[in-house]
């Protein structure tokens, strides 16, 4: 009889290894302080104006106006956020089990409906404080 050597078992700590977990956190903090020093930079720029303004500085309705586009801006992006994310779930729902795909459809379209409809919200009632 012929006694075969098994290699040795691969050790299971991850020492001299870096996980994709790894990569994957250390690049998404890395986008996290890119995005927020951007939004430093807009803030930045977008406040040049009040800091060349002469005595009279800003007027109501201009402030007005300013916070408007923001909260329009920031309602926007995070509708569009909340859409995209509804309906990469749908596929993945759909995806796994397509025999509930036209049940799935439905929910997806009513909540794409009611998440559009905060935009549109939104953009009234920034339109109509002007």
């Amino acid at each position: 009889m012929i006694a075969l050597e098994c290699e040795p078992p691969i050790p299971q700590e991850r020492i001299g290894t870096t996980s994709s977990a790894h990569f994957y956190t250390k690049g998404r903090y890395t986008m996290v302080r890119r995005v927020m020093m951007l939004l430093v930079l807009v803030l930045l720029v977008a406040a040049t104006p009040v800091f060349a303004a002469d005595s009279n500085g800003l007027s109501a309705g201009e402030l007005k106006f300013l916070g408007g586009a923001l909260g329009m801006g920031i309602a926007g992006g995070l509708c569009g956020i909340g859409q995209g994310r509804a309906a990469g779930s749908a596929a993945e729902a759909m995806a796994r089990n397509p025999g509930a795909g036209a049940g799935i459809r439905f929910v997806l379209i009513l909540g794409l409906a009611f998440i559009e409809s905060l935009a549109i919200y939104t953009l009234a009632f920034v339109f109509g404080k002007y």
